[in-house]
């Protein structure tokens, strides 16, 4: 009875928060918590909140104990009143009942039993969605981000708890980040120590759920068994990550992804890559792109000697990237970005050429597949096209002239990297492929001002292009102009050449040709159809080529085309019949069937386009006449597959030809220039003409600087070269010495014949030589000679070459 009384006097004399707290127990764990008591703790909490820590405190020490024993029952009604208290009070006194809290939910986590992880993990999510009034200046959560880490790649023998294990693990991450993200107090959780366990993390889970492919930016529509496998819940936690990384933050977040997938192997199925690229790319914010594109560049040539596969994978996740990428989001350094593609684009034909290269770390030598190779230039080039989408037009056209100065040109652009992988192969297939890189950037190319889209410094090397003897340099170069010149998507209706009886079934869109096209024209149309006609005269040509330059000339005649230029296609066309029709550059009877096919399908429009019905009828009467007697000089029986050719081509008379003398007639009558209608077509011909069969435009070089000196006025006055031995140096040597001495004594004698002689004999040396008129306009400096040692004053005129200052040769008198 004595005892009963102590004990019960005891109990009274205990704190009230203990009794509060040992009243929501029950006394079998299967009835739950106490509700009813349970209020009133919580009244109390928040009567007293200065008590808030006394009542954690007093809760972790039951339920450290209740662990200990065994008794779950009670553990798990501990944290359901810890969370509850939490729910309820949001004061200032709420920081010391934290640490209790992440005291205990510290403890279940490190249990052994699942089922108390996972129940520590709900509490900690619970406690992550509060906002605290006040930041807290001591907390860590260094010990959940490693344990939840853990949790993700939990290895649990029953398939359904070791998927609950890892769900609690990612929802336990997700809880960090949001608790950590805005707090300026805490240990930053971008730091890299705590990114290389997270994102490893996640992406190890978003790998088993590779099957499903991430449908849209945002995946809310998923259904409700979707949302709970790993997968899906990795997603949406990687997705919120990333969507609260500032600027500074991102190269963190992206780092331990790049990582992940090389210590893995998985840029070579490139899916589960781009998939990740894919939802980093539609997660971060939209000004935040192009960081995400710089750190992909950097790691691509971080590999440059790994495998053709690892490296074609990050090129197409670059591709990806590039597509999801909002305009200008590739950022301010725009040509970096396609200086590293273009890079790595030599870089594979040289290991294409060489068959080899040393790999990464100390593996050696190792042995490159061609095919490979192949593939990854395929996708440098279409990730160069793609970044070039995203540009606005004026980066694209500084793009088109920074790819076109990286074209390799023999004696003027370094040899490729290694000295042994074939220099004219290896040249041909670098400006192969970068003229491919130029024709990605060029499509879709709107401009209105073809002045900026087409300069000198660009149109100038690509028409060099066109002179090339590979056929496939020729036609790209061909391809990259239509793109350039076509601005409002008439391209695809020219693909085959035909003869069109009425155009209108085309439904062609032609604007009136603006200021800046005719500047344009005047500048560069010579040019143009001296290039187009050149190309008719090359022996490789196929029907690919002509179609195109079908293409160009009928892209020219409507997005480009006034009175004058009209005028000059039609004598093109009619110079490109008689090239056909003399065959001094002995062409096969294909190709001169070809041109003549050509010219016919081009007058066949360009008359149409005129309107004049006079010329419209002599086209369709010489068409009409070549569809009865001569039908392979018309496009229907040439551009097929097997054209019906006859054996040789005699050459042509009467009304299967298109009659100059008679298109000027009927043109002339409808107000258009009969002078230049009647007169033939003469291109303009250059020193470059002369290269039209070469190889290489390097052979453009030597033979330029060839032709330059020999026209040099310099040229007449030397004798013809001979041979350079050591004896001729000396003399050479000794002359000039000599020459120098007689010179100066000259200059001497002149200088004291001014100083002392008398006036009256100077004035009658001067009228007796009469060398320098004095007031004679012959004698005054002229202007600096043109650049191409000619100055052309109309069609095909030119005026003679002025003499510089430098070389005008005046009397001894006035030398001093």
């Amino acid at each position: 009875m004595y005892r009963l009384w102590v004990c019960g006097c005891c109990g009274a004399l205990r704190p009230r928060y203990k009794r509060l707290v040992d009243n929501i127990f029950p006394e079998d764990p299967e009835d739950g918590l106490v509700k009813a008591n349970m209020e009133k703790l919580t009244f109390y909490a928040l009567s007293a909140p200065e008590k808030l820590d006394r009542i954690g405190a007093y809760l972790s020490e039951r339920l450290s104990r209740d662990v200990a024993r065994h008794r779950y029952g009670y553990v798990c009604i501990a944290m359901e009143a810890l969370d509850q208290l939490l729910m309820a009070c949001h004061c200032q006194s709420i920081n010391l009942f934290v640490e209790s809290f992440l005291k205990m939910v510290r403890k279940l986590l490190e249990a052994d039993k699942p089922n108390l992880q996972i129940l520590g993990t709900n509490s900690f999510v619970k406690f992550a969605n509060i906002e605290e009034d006040t930041a807290s200046y001591h907390r860590s959560y260094d010990f959940f981000v490693s344990r939840f880490s853990e949790m993700c790649h939990s290895s649990y023998e029953d398939p359904d708890i070791r998927t609950k294990i890892r769900m609690a693990g990612i929802n336990g991450l997700q809880g960090v980040v949001r608790k950590t993200v805005n707090d300026d107090l805490q240990s930053n959780i971008w730091d890299p120590q705590h990114m290389d366990k997270i994102v490893p993390s996640l992406l190890f889970n978003l790998q088993s759920g590779e099957g499903t492919e991430s449908r849209s930016p945002s995946p809310l529509q998923a259904s409700e068994k979707e949302k709970e496998s790993p997968a899906e819940l990795t997603e949406r936690c990687f997705r919120e990550l990333l969507g609260r990384a500032a600027y500074g933050n991102i190269k963190n977040a992206v780092t331990p992804v790049l990582m992940h997938l090389d210590n893995h192997s998985l840029w070579e199925g490139k899916t589960f890559a781009v998939r990740c690229f894919k939802i980093i790319m539609y997660s971060i914010q939209s000004q935040h792109s192009h960081l995400v594109i710089q750190q992909l560049l950097g790691h691509l040539d971080a590999n440059s000697k790994n495998s053709a596969t690892v490296r074609a994978g990050i090129v197409e996740v670059l591709l990806e990237a590039a597509a999801i990428a909002s305009s200008g989001s590739v950022g301010p350094t725009v040509l970096e970005v396609f200086n590293t593609l273009l890079r790595q684009l030599r870089l594979s034909v040289d290991y294409e050429l060489t068959g080899s290269y040393d790999a990464s770390g100390n593996i050696g030598i190792k042995i490159i597949k061609t095919h490979e190779e192949r593939q990854l230039q395929e996708a440098v080039i279409r990730t160069i096209g793609s970044f070039a989408n995203t540009l606005p037009t004026y980066q694209r056209s500084e793009v088109m002239l920074f790819i076109m100065g990286k074209i390799p040109v023999p004696g003027v652009h370094p040899a490729l990297t290694n000295a042994g992988s074939g220099g004219c192969e290896g040249t041909r297939m670098i400006q192969i492929m970068l003229l491919k890189s130029l024709v990605q950037v060029t499509t879709g190319f709107q401009t209105t001002n073809m002045l900026t889209a087409l300069p000198n410094s660009f149109l100038e090397p690509l028409l060099s292009f066109s002179l090339m003897e590979d056929p496939e340099v020729r036609l790209l170069v061909l391809t990259i102009l239509l793109s350039v010149i076509d601005r409002h998507d008439n391209t695809p209706k020219f693909s085959s050449i035909s003869i069109i009886s009425d155009i209108s079934v085309l439904k062609l869109k032609v604007d009136k040709c603006s200021r800046q096209d005719n500047l344009f024209m005047k500048k560069h149309a010579q040019q143009l159809y001296r290039h187009i006609y050149l190309a008719c005269k090359e022996q490789s040509s196929g029907p690919q080529h002509f179609e195109t330059l079908y293409t160009l000339l009928a892209l020219i005649s409507m997005e480009l085309a006034n009175e004058e230029v009209v005028v000059d296609l039609i004598r093109l066309a009619l110079a490109l019949q008689e090239l056909a029709q003399t065959n001094e550059e002995s062409l096969s009877v294909y190709n001169r069937c070809a041109v003549h096919a050509l010219s016919a399908a081009y007058l066949n429009l360009i008359c149409q386009l005129t309107t004049v019905p006079t010329f419209c009828q002599h086209i369709h009467e010489v068409i009409e006449m070549r569809q009865k007697e001569v039908p392979f000089l018309l496009p229907e029986d040439v551009f097929i597959e097997n054209p019906k050719l006859p054996a040789s081509l005699e050459k042509l008379e009467g009304d299967v030809l298109f009659q100059q003398s008679k298109i000027t007639e009927v043109l002339g009558g409808s107000g258009y220039n009969t002078d230049r209608l009647a007169t033939p077509y003469i291109p303009q011909f250059t020193d470059e003409d002369r290269l039209s069969k070469r190889k290489s435009i390097g052979e453009t070089i030597s033979l330029q600087v060839e032709v330059e000196s020999r026209n040099s006025p310099e040229k007449e006055e030397r004798t013809p070269a001979e041979e350079i031995t050591f004896e001729t140096l000396k003399n050479a040597i000794v002359d000039s010495v000599g020459m120098e001495e007689q010179e100066r004594e000259r200059r001497r004698q002149v200088v004291e014949k001014f100083q002392k002689a008398p006036f009256e004999e100077i004035a009658a040396h001067c009228g007796a030589r009469n060398t320098f008129p004095m007031f004679s306009l012959s004698a005054l400096p002229r202007p600096p000679p043109s650049p191409s040692g000619t100055i052309s004053s109309g069609y095909g005129q030119t005026q003679s070459r002025s003499v510089p200052v430098y070389e005008m040769k005046f009397p001894d008198l006035c030398v001093y």
